[in-house]
């Protein structure tokens, strides 16, 4: 069932109003300030906005397809009514001149945004434990993470504070997050959505999507976002075109090299149960190999990195976010700056960066990465000749314990295994909630398409959604 639809049904009919919906949104918020899944509240501007769609309705006017529904937008998304921060220092007091494309999209479609969600500062990380204001509690459990790096989107999400939060996918922030706290999560096709006014993470490898309780909510969010941008020459001509067909018959790959003893396993058991969904419904799924993917986080934490320092060096102190104080030359201000406004986990990325790209191992490292990268989608290309989607794991476990990966950078990377290869390839691939753990935790079951597959990704997700019940 839609949410967002019977929102929008009933504000349009008068039996409730864009108002009443944000401030109920509003006090869902306030009521769970406990998990810190939200960094500002944009309330001035969103009881505005609800004025201005309810004028509308009573005067008979046409209002957009999301009329009335409160969203949330992951805090590396340029959104007005609060600072911009990327949950960083050095963005702390930002106020954005202007609205990310898909913002703009989504409030003249009638959304509007209630407030901005927690991640991990400039979205490095897997947890929102990198937050400059914070870790972010999991929904379901408070002594976990929420995953990351938009966490705070999946956790107003699960929580129902809102219907739907946007998050942006480097390696698999929006899938991974999605997993640790039950909801559907989308990273679509690279390019499918403008990044115009989002942080920029990894240029190659960013992405915007949306989380939601229903595959059905995805594709109409989706629907909104989607489509080419003049500010972004990355973006591709709009093709995305919302759908419940399921070809009958799908022949359905699940990668073997992701279904090994490393992953947990209450995991694997989700996994294999969600593949035994598919096949009443009459798909086939098959047992494939991918020998890269194993190497797709080697490739990532080479690739990304090198990215991220070119991305992050913009910010210096000089036009724009925290200036240190009491420097005497401009050197001083650069560094003095950068330390006091980046958390440890930024820091660790652009020397990562820095080291990648210099002379003496640009080819030794950078070089052989991208080359990988290639056979990487080559590989994805071959599989999709003989096969309609790709299926595997979203995380090799459920949710961590906060503190428990904090002190070991490479085993929290290795929370991104699942997700990367999807991002490097620049394909679509979606979390779809899969059960839970022994304890309660959700688990999340990740599937995969060819480019530009996006809607028959969607559908085939909520043909098993509705199926389960």
């Amino acid at each position: 069932m839609s949410v967002i639809l019977d929102i929008v049904t009933k504000v349009k009919s008068g039996e409730t109003s864009a108002r009443q919906q944000v401030l109920a949104a509003l006090e869902r918020a306030t009521a769970a300030a406990e998990y810190n899944a939200l960094l500002n509240l944009t309330a001035d501007r969103a009881l505005a906005r609800a004025a201005e769609i309810d004028s509308a309705v009573q005067n008979g006017q046409q209002v957009g397809v999301l009329a009335g529904v409160p969203f949330v937008v992951k805090d590396n998304y340029l959104a007005f009514g609060a600072p911009s921060t990327a949950a960083s220092k050095i963005l702390e007091n930002f106020d954005t001149p202007l609205q990310a494309t898909v913002v703009e999209k989504l409030e003249a479609a009638g959304a509007i945004c209630i407030g901005k969600s927690n991640l991990d500062a400039f979205a490095h990380g897997g947890s929102t434990e990198n937050s400059a204001f914070g870790v972010t509690t999991n929904a379901y459990d408070q002594t976990k993470v929420a995953g990351g790096s938009s966490g705070g989107s999946a956790v107003v999400t699960a929580l129902d504070i809102v219907p739907f939060a946007l998050g942006s996918d480097t390696g698999g922030s929006i899938r991974q997050p999605a997993s640790f706290n039950g909801v559907f999560g989308i990273k679509p096709t690279y390019g499918m959505s403008s990044r115009y006014g989002v942080v920029a993470m990894a240029s190659s490898t960013d992405v915007m999507g949306c989380f939601a309780k229903s595959a059905e909510d995805i594709a109409l969010v989706t629907s909104v976002m989607a489509g080419q941008d003049s500010k972004d020459m990355t973006t591709l001509p709009d093709y995305f075109v919302p759908t419940t067909e399921v070809k009958p018959g799908l022949k359905i790959g699940i990668i073997k090299e992701t279904m090994n003893d490393d992953v947990d396993a209450d995991v694997r058991k989700a996994t294999q149960d969600y593949v035994a969904r598919l096949r009443a419904l009459g798909h086939t799924v098959d047992e494939v190999s991918m020998p890269t993917a194993p190497l797709a986080l080697a490739m990532y934490y080479i690739i990304v990195p090198a990215e991220v320092c070119s991305n992050l060096a913009r910010y210096d102190g000089v036009r724009y976010g925290r200036r240190a104080e009491g420097v005497q030359t401009l050197a001083e201000l650069y560094g003095k700056s950068r330390d006091e406004g980046f958390v440890t986990e930024n820091k660790r990325r652009i020397m990562i960066g820095s080291y990648v790209l210099s002379s003496g191992f640009f080819d030794a490292y950078y070089l052989q990465a991208q080359k990988a990268r290639t056979l990487l989608i080559q590989e994805f290309n071959a599989l999709f000749e003989s096969y309609d989607f790709l299926l595997t794991p979203t995380a090799p476990t459920p949710a961590f314990g906060i503190g428990d990966n904090v002190s070991d950078p490479v085993k929290m990377y290795l929370a991104d295994v699942m997700t990367v290869p999807a991002s490097l390839a620049g394909i679509p691939a979606m979390n779809v909630p899969a059960g839970a753990n022994k304890g309660g935790l959700p688990i999340g079951v990740q599937l995969i398409g060819p480019m530009k597959s996006d809607a028959a990704l969607i559908a085939l997700a909520g043909q098993v959604e509705r199926a389960n019940g």
